[in-house]
């Protein structure tokens, strides 16, 4: 019984800590959510998530939605549909076979491709921001959608490569070899007998590609200029860059509606995304 009483004590305190961390770190999220219906006067003066009774408005997501003087909310979302799915595409396919090339095969040189992998993954992304454009603008592509996944194709993203290696590493090579007595080549190995296992880090992947890219203002700020090509994290800034009185329930609730897209498709993939993290981790 004292046994039980104590694992029973324990689970609570673990659980309490929890759901603790959990507020702290989900109320941020609410108090946008809930500034997106309050004035622009009672946004500041309170911590409080809900508008003062009386005063909550929806002319905020109104002004939003038509985000600038031409388009709504929705053209900008278009434009980042117009390079965010090419880029996910590019991104599972391109990581998928290099890290299978990788962790399945021996080749000369492959510790050395390893220690690359790992070097990038160590290096900040803007290091590379400099000679990408200056090549992109030698190609003709700065302004182009192109600019913004092109590179996606050569398996750039070296932690997804590294998420990948690794989770493959946790799949039983006997799965290649009867695939190869059955007369299976290695791609069809890949595609009949090894995706199948990686559908929860292919899908961690997807996911990541997506948010990470859905949030992207740097790229998209870099590698685009014209007003037609403009995106959406690049014009939710643009809300805060106007000479007159900022009204950030405007500001908050665009960023509401641009983020329910984000929310919507992590809960649907949300239990492929627990298995991916948490295998990735494997070795041999």
């Amino acid at each position: 019984m004292e046994v039980k009483e104590k694992l029973s004590i324990n689970a609570v305190i673990r659980y309490a800590i929890l759901i603790a961390v959990g507020i702290i770190l989900l109320y941020p999220l609410f108090w946008m959510i809930g500034s997106a219906f309050k004035q622009n006067i009672d946004i500041f003066g309170t911590f409080s998530i809900f508008p003062p009774p009386g005063r909550g408005t929806l002319d905020n997501f109104y002004n939003a939605w038509h985000l600038s003087r031409n388009n709504t909310i929705l053209f900008y979302f278009g434009n980042t549909m117009r390079f965010l799915i090419p880029k996910t595409i590019f991104t599972v396919i391109s990581c998928t076979l290099t890290a299978y090339a990788v962790a399945r095969f021996s080749f000369p040189g492959k510790k050395i491709v390893f220690t690359t992998i790992i070097v990038t993954l160590l290096m900040p992304e803007i290091a590379f921001r400099i000679p990408i454009f200056l090549l992109f603008r030698d190609l003709g592509l700065i302004d182009t959608f192109a600019a913004l996944y092109i590179q996606d194709i050569f398996a750039v993203n070296s932690f997804f490569v590294f998420m990948i290696i690794q989770f493959m590493r946790t799949i039983p090579r006997e799965l290649d070899e009867a695939a190869h007595i059955d007369g299976c080549s290695a791609i069809q190995t890949l595609l009949l007998i090894i995706t199948p296992v990686l559908k929860p880090i292919i899908i961690t992947v997807a996911l990541l590609t997506f948010m990470w890219g859905m949030n992207d203002f740097q790229g998209p700020l870099i590698f685009l200029n014209s007003p037609q090509n403009t995106v959406l994290s690049v014009a939710l800034q643009r809300l805060l860059d106007g000479d007159s009185v900022i009204i950030f329930g405007e500001v908050f609730a665009a960023a509401t509606m641009a983020l329910i897209p984000l929310i919507a498709i992590f809960f649907a993939g949300s239990k492929y995304f627990v298995d991916g993290v948490a295998n990735s981790g494997g070795k041999e």
